[in-house]
């Protein structure tokens, strides 16, 4: 059977650094998100397209590879059934400029080709207030993950967001200035689904929303976000027990120029490395990363221009909670415990999620220096919104239960203990 390579694909795919695995990977978690299922196509799937042998994807697919790349499925090379080929085959010695030439003229036209409506007037123009209205919307997901956090809902709608910023990018004309805007909106949302999924211990999820907001990342040119999305890479290794990628997935945002720019990024990035150094037991390292973290802390100028997810969260009081991190994973609990105090007192009152993983981090701390007593008041704190939904503190809160037992089995504490979780239930 004759077949023409779909260059259009392959193009996209060397552009954004996506190898037959890894797209394979990402359009996976795609499907998932859309049918509840997750995929089965796997390096090979990917292989077929690219050689022209499959033209022209199932409809679930199709629409998973365009939520991957935010483009339609003819703007990729896909050929819809009964529709010939508009691709020639290249000449046997075809000049490697040539070539690179008629693939990026390829994308461009089929881009456009798709983006065109029927009987519309003209392209509409895309603009700063697209931009504007964009990021109202990451502002409230921003502040839902703070109430909330890790909720699917979350995450979904960041990544509906993040596709409808991409949209936005095939929908008209826009300076070039407001195409980095959109590639950073939608990179910010992608982002945001990362750390819903993360946070929830979705962590196959995460990894695929990891990668496309790290492609959408480096297109927007955006420093900020970059940072970001590298810096909850290092968290999610972290939370998932492998401090040698998180400190490598660190290493990459602290050595992003914005952290010479901004001590405040600094800052950031090295209390995270701090709480990489608790997970792997480094105590020197982790007090140093830290007196660090402070140093650049207090350097910061409070005036300078931060993005709202930076000011929405990095302050004294998250200092303190990673350090509480760091310490409970050392066995450091009496340090621990100072640690959460000062988080807690310093919170804010939007940092509902923060609160309630704190207050179980504290539990933990005072049940680990045989106070049975006053951590089970503590773990009792803790709403029941946040015990029986957020995946992380649901998870704290069954290890608390578990030690507490072991610490004080048959007691009245024990006893306690059991008929709050009870009560939870019974709400559920």
């Amino acid at each position: 059977m004759d077949t023409t390579r779909n260059a259009v694909l392959e193009a996209w795919m060397a552009e954004h650094g996506y190898s037959s695995n890894s797209l394979a990977d990402a359009v996976n978690g795609a499907l998932e998100r859309l049918t509840g299922r997750p995929g089965g196509l796997d390096g090979s799937s990917v292989r077929a397209w690219k050689a022209g042998r499959v033209m022209w994807p199932k409809s679930a697919t199709r629409k998973a590879i365009e939520d991957v790349s935010g483009l339609p499925a003819v703007a990729l090379g896909f050929v819809p059934r009964g529709r010939p080929s508009s691709t020639p085959s290249p000449p046997q010695q075809e000049d490697p400029d040539m070539k690179r030439r008629t693939l990026v003229g390829g994308i461009a036209a089929a881009a456009a080709a798709a983006a065109a409506a029927p009987g519309a007037a003209g392209p509409r123009r895309i603009g700063m207030s697209d931009v504007d209205r964009l990021n109202k919307r990451f502002a409230e997901i921003i502040a839902s993950d703070h109430r909330h956090g890790g909720q699917l809902g979350i995450e979904q709608r960041a990544a509906a967001l993040a596709d409808e910023a991409l949209n936005l990018q095939n929908a008209g004309s826009a300076t070039q200035r407001v195409r980095s805007n959109l590639y950073a909106s939608a990179a910010a949302f992608r982002s945001s689904a990362m750390w819903a999924a993360i946070d929830g211990r979705r962590y196959d999820v995460a990894k695929a929303h990891m990668r496309e907001a790290q492609a959408l990342a480096e297109m927007s040119g955006d420093q900020a976000i970059k940072f970001r999305i590298w810096s909850h890479t290092g968290t999610m290794y972290r939370h998932m027990g492998r401090p040698a990628d998180a400190f490598a997935a660190n290493d990459v945002a602290r050595n992003l120029y914005i952290t010479r720019r901004d001590p405040m990024f600094a800052s950031l990035g090295m209390a995270r490395h701090a709480a990489i150094h608790g997970a792997a037991h480094d105590r020197t390292g982790t007090r140093r990363a830290f007196d660090q973290a402070q140093e650049a802390m207090l350097r910061a100028d409070p005036g300078d221009y931060r993005p709202v997810w930076l000011l929405a969260f990095y302050d004294q009081a998250e200092l303190h909670s990673l350090a509480l991190s760091a310490h409970l994973a050392l066995g450091d609990y009496s340090t621990a415990e100072y640690h959460a105090h000062r988080c807690l007192s310093a919170l804010r009152p939007h940092m509902v999620r923060s609160r309630s993983i704190t207050t179980t981090r504290l539990a933990h701390a005072q049940l680990a220096q045989g106070a049975a007593d006053a951590a089970t008041s503590t773990a009792m704190k803790v709403p029941a919104d946040a015990a029986t939904r957020h995946a992380r503190v649901t998870r704290m809160l069954q290890e608390f239960g578990a030690a507490l037992r072991a610490t004080a089995p048959r007691s009245s504490t024990v006893q306690t203990w059991t008929e709050h979780t009870a009560s939870w239930r019974m709400a559920a």
